[in-house]
C-alpha cells in the first residue's frame, strides 16, 4: 500500500514539475535577449497584448535629458536694437548749445535783393573786407523729421558779434543778430548740411558824414546774413562746421536825403564751432 502510494506521488510531482517548466517557458515576463532589464510598463503590455510590438524606452530617455538640459541651461538674453540713427543724438528737441563762428568775407557784390527792389544791380565802387566774430546760443526747436533728403530739424539762434573792418573806410561793427537754422540730418553718417538766415541791428563807425564818399551815411544799421555749409559732429557734444556767409550791412535808406544808402555786401567762407550746453537726452526719452 504504501508502495503505491510513493508511486502516485512521483507521478503527481513529475506532472507538477513538467507544467512548471512548459509555463516558464511560455511566461510573458521572460526576459527578452536584446532587452536585459525590461521595464514594468513594457511587461505590463505583454501581459495585455501579446502580440503588440515593443516599445523602446529609450527616444523618451533621451528626450527627457535633453529637456532637462534645457531648463539648466540659462535663457538667452534677448537685445533688441536701437533703430535711432547715431546722429540724431546731437539733433534733438530742446537741445541747448553754444556757438563761435569766424568768418572772412572779402568778396564785393551788388545787393542780392536789388531785383525784387527794382534797382539796378549795381554796387558802390568802395571794396570792404569784413571779419565778424559771432558768439551764439543755439535752441533747437524740434527732434528730426521729414523725408529723403529734407530730413532734419529747425534750430533758432540768438547772437552777438563784433566785425573788424580791416579793408574799407570803417573798422569796426557792432550787432544784435537772431535767427534760424535748417540742419539737414542724414541716416547715417556724421556730416549734416545746414542753411540758415539772420537778423539783426547794430552800430558802425560811419565815415560818409565825415565826407568819405560811398562810405556809410549814419552809425545806426541794419545786417541781414544768409549763409550754407555743413557741420561735422565727432560726438553728441563737440562739432564743427564750414560754409560760405553772405552778410549785408546797410541803414535801411534812414539816412537819407543827407547822406547816401550805399550798404556793404560781402560774402566769404565762415567756420564754426558748437559745444552742447547742459546734459544729452536720454535715448529713452
Amino acid at each position: 500500500m504504501s508502495g503505491r502510494i510513493a508511486i502516485q506521488l512521483w507521478k503527481t510531482l513529475l506532472l507538477v514539475l513538467t507544467l512548471g517548466v512548459r509555463m516558464h517557458a511560455q511566461s510573458p515576463f521572460q526576459s527578452s535577449p536584446s532587452i536585459p532589464n525590461p521595464d514594468p510598463y513594457t511587461q505590463t503590455l505583454h501581459v495585455l497584448a501579446p502580440n503588440a510590438p515593443e516599445i523602446d524606452s529609450e527616444p523618451d530617455a533621451a528626450a527627457a535629458d535633453h529637456r532637462s538640459e534645457e531648463a539648466k541651461s540659462p535663457s538667452p538674453v534677448v537685445v533688441r536694437p536701437n533703430h535711432q540713427p547715431e546722429i540724431d543724438r546731437v539733433y534733438y528737441k530742446n537741445r541747448l548749445e553754444f556757438a563761435f563762428d569766424a568768418g572772412w568775407l572779402p568778396i564785393n557784390i551788388p545787393f542780392v535783393f536789388d531785383v525784387f527792389l527794382g534797382d539796378a544791380y549795381t554796387r558802390a565802387p568802395l571794396d570792404y573786407t569784413l571779419v565778424p566774430l559771432v558768439a551764439s546760443l543755439r535752441w533747437h526747436m524740434n527732434d528730426v523729421a521729414g523725408p529723403w533728403i529734407f530730413r532734419g530739424n529747425w534750430d533758432m539762434t540768438v547772437s552777438g558779434s563784433i566785425t573788424v573792418i580791416p579793408r574799407g573806410p570803417e573798422t569796426r561793427y557792432f550787432s544784435y543778430d537772431m535767427g534760424v537754422r535748417r540742419n539737414f540730418v542724414p541716416r547715417r553718417g556724421k556730416i549734416a548740411p545746414y542753411f540758415d538766415g539772420r537778423l539783426g541791428l547794430g552800430r558802425i563807425d560811419a565815415k560818409e558824414p565825415l565826407g568819405v564818399q560811398f562810405a556809410q551815411g549814419q552809425n545806426f544799421t541794419f545786417t541781414v546774413n544768409i549763409g550754407a555749409g555743413a557741420r561735422y559732429n565727432f560726438n553728441p557734444r563737440y562739432s564743427l562746421s564750414a560754409g560760405l556767409n553772405w552778410m549785408h550791412i546797410s541803414n535801411l535808406y534812414l539816412s537819407e536825403p543827407a547822406f547816401s544808402n550805399y550798404g556793404i555786401n560781402v560774402y566769404g567762407p565762415m567756420f564754426g564751432i558748437n559745444v552742447r550746453l547742459g546734459k544729452p537726452r536720454h535715448a529713452s526719452e
